[in-house]
């Protein structure tokens, strides 16, 4: 791919500091490798030996520059952006770490990228029913400064947040004239070879979202219910019948900011195994987050947990199988009912020979490379703290199958 030049004669290239190197990160990385236009993308993470690993895998060491971060330091992440004259932060960390992140994206006056917003916390007296902080509150809190600085943040753009969103949008714009409901649903059919119990994400963030009060939208407002409620079952292209719950998701805080819809949910299919960890896990206190005492060491038990399991970084030769990840769109089109499901399946097999990485986390990794390219190209434009769904999604889902991820539509 040749590069193509700016009207006023500069190459359009970008320079980004990648934060965190995991599965997504390794992944955004790969899918970035082959642009003309990605001038540099700095490795950066607190396990150096694994960036090193990615940085050995992707073999262009000047391209792909390996650094040390702590990504609870803001200091830190500012001076790695100034160093390397980055234009973006790319948080591809858990999202404990999305507060300093975001905060050092504005100090270094640059452009941010998440895939997972700022935390929730549980309504402390009603937390089934009630809200209490949201997901990405933090950051929308914020949302006139950044405005202010003509900077942008552009919060939630993995596959779900993400592409997701942007199939809403569209529908919106393309497919209904009157939108009753907006669902995300997710199920796979993946399988990991010996491995009784093995999750094909960040063990870390599924815990977080899973065992929160899943977030409803409904009638002009939030509301929460309790984990695993209203289960259904869906069939997924290319996969079949899986049987989904509510689940505590993005798409939910931030789709009726930009899309009218009478109600927005997410439904993900976990299965009675995952549920049952998860439950298991939660009962003995061993979901927490926060740090205790245990024998003069300050350790958080959520962490103990995901060490304790592979890294999913690492599983792809032992996965096989499908992810399905879209969105569902009931409403109203020329006065008579109508639903959709806009989605896209990524294979394990096809992911893991393009781009050497597992299918979970290569498609979460695309949307935020496409999103990168319409951004570096002005395709995308805005400033503040924006979803996906504030943009035009055509130019997105135009390059979705040149970036070897094609969507499909099901009418339901």
């Amino acid at each position: 791919m040749s590069r193509v030049k700016k009207p006023n004669g500069e190459w359009i290239v970008m320079k980004v500091l990648l934060v965190g190197v995991g599965g997504v990160g390794e992944a955004i990385a790969a899918i970035a490798k082959p642009r003309a236009w990605m001038e540099q993308m700095v490795l950066a993470d607190y396990n150096v030996k694994r960036a090193k690993e990615v940085q050995k895998k992707l073999g262009q060491n000047k391209r792909f520059p390996v650094e040390f971060i702590d990504a609870s330091k803001k200091s830190e992440i500012v001076k790695l952006a100034k160093k390397y004259k980055v234009d973006m932060i790319m948080n591809a960390v858990d999202p404990i770490f999305n507060e300093p992140i975001f905060d050092a994206a504005f100090a270094a006056g640059v452009t941010y990228m998440d895939m997972a917003m700022t935390l929730s916390t549980p309504h402390a007296k009603d937390p089934f029913n009630k809200c209490g902080v949201k997901l990405g509150d933090y950051q929308f809190a914020k949302a006139k400064d950044w405005k202010k600085k003509k900077l942008l943040a552009l919060v939630g753009i993995g596959v779900e947040p993400g592409m997701a969103d942007v199939f809403a949008r569209y529908a919106a714009e393309h497919l209904f004239d009157e939108i009753e409901e907006l669902g995300i649903r997710d199920g796979a059919n993946i399988a990991i070879e010996g491995y009784e119990f093995a999750p094909n994400f960040s063990i870390w963030t599924t815990i977080e979202e899973c065992l929160n009060p899943p977030v409803i939208w409904e009638n002009g407002k939030w509301f929460t219910t309790a984990p695993f409620s209203e289960p259904e079952v869906f069939d997924f292209p290319e996969i079949g019948p899986v049987e989904i719950v509510n689940v505590e998701h993005e798409e939910v805080l931030l789709m009726p900011r930009w899309i009218k819809t009478k109600r927005a949910t997410f439904k993900y299919g976990l299965g009675d195994q995952f549920i049952g960890v998860l439950k298991t896990l939660h009962m003995l206190g061993l979901d927490n987050k926060e740090k205790i005492n245990v024998k003069g060491v300050q350790v958080a038990p959520r962490d103990v947990v995901a060490a304790c399991l592979p890294d999913p970084a690492h599983l792809g030769d032992k996965m096989s199988g499908k992810t399905c990840a879209g969105t569902w769109v009931k409403g109203t089109k020329d006065g008579k009912p109508r639903q959709v499901y806009l989605y896209q399946v990524a294979d394990n097999k096809a992911c893991m020979d393009a781009w050497g990485c597992q299918a979970v986390v290569a498609q979460t990794a695309f949307s935020a490379v496409i999103a990168m390219d319409l951004l570096e190209h002005g395709v995308w434009k805005g400033v503040g703290v924006l979803g996906p769904e504030a943009f035009p999604p055509d130019p997105f889902m135009e390059k979705m199958e040149d970036y070897g991820f094609p969507y499909g539509m099901k009418e339901m």
